[in-house]
């Protein structure tokens, strides 16, 4: 199949002020010292990318994520901001996004990102409530929280917020103070997640530890239903399991990821998708770092995206879609017929009351909404 260019990037940011205990992203904490460094690395990594594309590549979309992008000190936040600018060329009504924690926005941080084109913050808030905070390790208040999300809109109107639900002795009643808070509040868009535990982090470790308790699947279910109920409530709406957006505030950049369509990426720990190849840059900073160096090559995974495999990841990613996804559109981009391949699945999925259908559009029903991941794990397999 033909793969068209890129016309997205994912740029990570690993530096933190501290790792959290949910966190398993590529991070690191307490490690300003290798700033310098990573900023040269990158740019020798985009002027790579943009070898490869023989000229900066033209994009609609550019998301700076980690860590904390935030978290570089103003003169070097303004030497990585440079080095993008440099390095790619952004299209007519192009979306940028930058990550921040609250902690780590000031006035002339504002300054400097809108100054250089970024029109999109997202700000990991993840709660309004200080002792659901002091739980999940965050080093803000829900006081400032509420106060940074005011000054970064009046600058950068462009406001996504990240919440997180379900943590340790979490009710349902405080979930719901934390949904009024935000929707009261200047934002856009949000994104809501439920508290995981992911090998590998302290709150793995001290779960098992008998530490935390998970709250139950009930009350887990409740607190999804109450955050979907209350920002349609307040014009955002439901656009994906995760997600909700004022209208004509749906992120651009995510939409391409779950619309198949390919991107670059940079960064310890960066996921690209270039001409049917998925590659992963190794996610420990200090080896990304020396491969570079060296003038080595920082993939660490590498695999071939075969049509078949396109096709089944567009429906498993497009069906979390709230609105649904046309198979037919899958076929035209893979030339794969995801009717007739996964005919059985689909069934079965629609036999279980978790999707509906009509012709070659699928959508969840209301009850698969809360099983999107085995509908998605069903259409994979």
């Amino acid at each position: 199949m033909h793969w068209p260019t890129p016309r997205s990037a994912y740029i990570h940011v690993p530096f933190c002020r501290h790792r959290c205990g949910y966190c398993n992203f590529s991070v690191v904490a307490d490690r300003d010292d290798l700033m310098d460094r990573y900023l040269a690395a990158i740019d020798q990594e985009l002027d790579r990318l943009a070898g490869i594309a023989n000229r900066p590549p033209v994009l609609d979309t550019l998301f700076v994520g980690g860590g904390t992008p935030t978290h570089l000190p103003i003169a070097r936040l303004q030497r990585f901001l440079q080095s993008l600018r440099r390095r790619f060329d952004l299209a007519d009504g192009f979306e940028w996004t930058m990550e921040a924690n609250p902690e780590d926005i000031t006035a002339e941080k504002l300054d400097v990102m809108s100054g250089f084109g970024v029109n999109r913050v997202s700000l990991g808030i993840q709660s309004f409530d200080d002792r659901k905070l002091a739980v999940l390790e965050r080093s803000h208040s829900g006081q400032s929280a509420a106060e940074v999300i005011q000054q970064v809109a009046a600058q950068i109107p462009n406001v996504s917020i990240d919440l997180i639900f379900a943590a340790p002795g979490e009710t349902v009643s405080a979930w719901a103070e934390d949904l009024r808070i935000a929707a009261s509040l200047p934002i856009t868009h949000v994104s809501t997640y439920s508290l995981t535990y992911e090998k590998g982090t302290s709150f793995w470790t001290r779960r098992h530890r008998g530490d935390l308790s998970e709250v139950d699947e009930s009350t887990e279910i409740a607190m999804y239903d109450l955050g979907r109920e209350v920002f349609a409530a307040a014009g955002l709406r439901h656009y994906e399991i995760s997600n909700f957006a004022k209208s004509g505030f749906r992120c651009r950049h995510n939409l391409a990821y779950w619309q198949g369509d390919p991107w670059y990426a940079a960064g310890p720990g960066a996921a690209a998708f270039v001409d049917g190849q998925r590659v992963m840059n190794h996610r420990s900073t200090t080896t990304y770092l020396k491969r570079i160096e060296s003038g080595g090559n920082p993939i660490a995974e590498s695999e071939t995206i075969v049509a078949e495999e396109a096709a089944r990841e567009g429906a498993a990613f497009g069906v979390r879609m709230i609105d649904g996804v046309d198979l037919s559109q899958i076929r035209a981009r893979t030339g794969i017929d995801i009717s007739s391949l996964c005919a059985a699945s689909l069934d079965h999925l629609r036999s279980q009351g978790l999707i509906n259908r009509t012709a070659d559009h699928i959508q969840l029903t209301p009850r698969g909404v809360h099983f999107a991941d085995a509908v998605a794990r069903e259409l994979l397999s």
